[in-house]
């Protein structure tokens, strides 16, 4: 049963904001107490979290769909829904985040550090919220937008500052048990180890971190044996220690060919040739193995490596190993950049952006690209009149119909907001051609322009009471 994932694809879901609420406010003796529709609440965020506790993404490969939850929508007497809760996940420290065509979206490294893979969406205002000096009861809310679904993969990339590299059962797995208080499985068969294994080491002053990988054969780079899977896990590892058998059996096999053969499969794989690297012959307590080590020792400090003889079984050689490893740990830090305070970046909107785009396409349709007019449209109730009223003077005051008519827009025209997958086409009719004559309240719009009976009937009492006190004032009976 696999006990170890260190790459999964991950389908996330945030939750969708709440309707907002359209109510007028009724008690006995006031009918029409003006609006007092709520908002709605915010749809709740997908995050991913760093946690030490956490070192697989198993959890994610058994179930790879999490969604947050919905906020709830706005009530009346002015009561707003409930904000939907932020949908945590955990992952080990180390974890990439990258989209589904392999561009990397976050690089999850320290305890704490958060990433929102999937942003919850917005409530909705609801019609108290949307009410002003001129419009004073609006008849409609907005509605909640929809939370952002995100098709996302995440990778482990172990985070050690040695990683052990080399063939399979070159010793690696008990050079690590020795070295700290790891207990990696140790057995006398290839590919014992079948997933990165970490120990903390002590030396003097310096603790660091040490990685075995699963063992590398040639071809690993190309997806042979184990090694593409988890040579990803060596990338952040500051030191490269190459753990070489000098007591094999194979007779076509020998440690000098084997360094060369490693080496060859790190360049194939890339990005590893600027780290320092340690050569470490072990299985010296077997008499051939000690001759061995001596015959090539001299051909390798030619090429310019440190040569360490050690044996994990009869822990020769391990404190000199581990003191050497622990100053180039020590180099590797110090050479890093000092970590700066993040820096808060204004960015002032420019003068001339109005936010938005407006372009012809090939078959004549106008289309409207920018996040307001998008959120806008996904946030009206297209059944209700006044509130496409109210969409088409809120486009009116952004701008968008005087970039139309400047585009050659005319009426009748088709138009398009947002994405081709996921656009409102409509027939435009401009709102305003001659000036002020056509402006009314604010939300309102002449298209849906409709007669109110209720106020007609007032002003024709109006008018009849008018009539009867002016043959009242004008009769002389005398």
């Amino acid at each position: 049963m696999t006990t170890f994932v260190d790459r999964v694809e991950l389908h996330v879901a945030a939750g969708n904001g709440g309707h907002g609420c359209a109510s007028v406010h009724r008690e006995k003796f006031k009918p029409l107490g003006g609006p007092d529709g709520g908002n709605g609440g915010r749809g709740g965020d997908v995050i991913l979290t760093v946690d030490q506790s956490v070192t697989t993404l198993l959890d994610y490969h058994h179930s790879p769909h999490r969604k947050a939850t919905n906020g709830k929508p706005g009530e009346g007497g002015n009561r707003s829904g409930k904000d939907g809760q932020d949908l945590v996940l955990p992952v080990p420290d180390g974890t990439v985040v990258l989209d589904g065509a392999g561009n990397v979206l976050a690089d999850l490294v320290g305890h704490g550090t958060s990433y929102v893979a999937a942003q919850g969406g917005r409530g909705g205002l609801g019609n108290a919220a949307l009410a002003s000096a001129r419009r004073k009861a609006p008849g409609f809310a907005l509605l909640g937008e929809p939370g952002d679904l995100q098709d996302i993969h995440l990778e482990l990339k172990t985070v050690a500052d040695v990683a052990l590299v080399g063939y399979p059962s070159a010793g690696k797995s008990s050079l690590i048990s020795v070295l700290s208080a790891a207990k990696p499985k140790i057995a006398d068969y290839p590919f014992t180890t079948l997933v990165p294994n970490l120990g903390v080491v002590t030396a003097g002053s310096t603790v660091y971190t040490i990685a075995d990988v699963p063992g590398l054969i040639p071809g690993a780079s190309q997806g042979k044996g184990l090694g593409l899977e988890f040579l990803r896990h060596v990338e952040r590892c500051s030191v490269l220690v190459h753990v070489l058998d000098t007591a094999t059996l194979e007779s076509d096999r020998d440690p000098v060919s084997d360094l060369d053969i490693i080496e060859a499969e790190l360049r194939e794989y890339g990005g590893l040739d600027n780290r320092p690297r340690i050569v470490v012959l072990n299985k010296i307590d077997v008499p051939d193995g000690k001759d061995l080590a001596e015959m090539v020792r001299p051909d390798l400090e030619e090429r310019g490596y440190r040569v360490f003889e050690v044996s994990a079984v009869a822990h020769m050689g391990l404190k000199e190993l581990s003191f050497a490893l622990a100053e180039l740990v020590a180099k590797a830090r110090a050479a890093r950049p000092k970590e700066e305070a993040t820096r808060i970046v204004i960015r002032p909107k420019a003068v001339d952006d109005a936010g938005f785009t407006v372009t012809r396409e090939d078959d004549g349709l106008f289309r409207v690209r920018g996040e307001k007019p998008e959120r806008w449209v996904r946030q009206t109730d297209f059944n209700n009149d006044e509130a496409v009223g109210y969409l088409a003077d809120r486009l009116n005051r952004l701008g968008v119909e005087e970039q139309l008519l400047k585009a050659g827009a005319r009426g009748g025209d088709g138009v398009a907001i947002g994405p081709e997958e996921n656009a409102v086409v409509f027939d435009w009719e401009p709102s305003v051609t001659a000036g002020a004559e056509m402006l009314g309240r604010r939300g309102e719009d002449h298209r849906f322009e409709a007669p109110r009976p209720a106020a007609q009937r007032r002003r024709d009492r109006d008018a009849e009471r008018d009539e009867a006190q002016r043959e009242f004032d004008g009769f002389d009976p005398f």
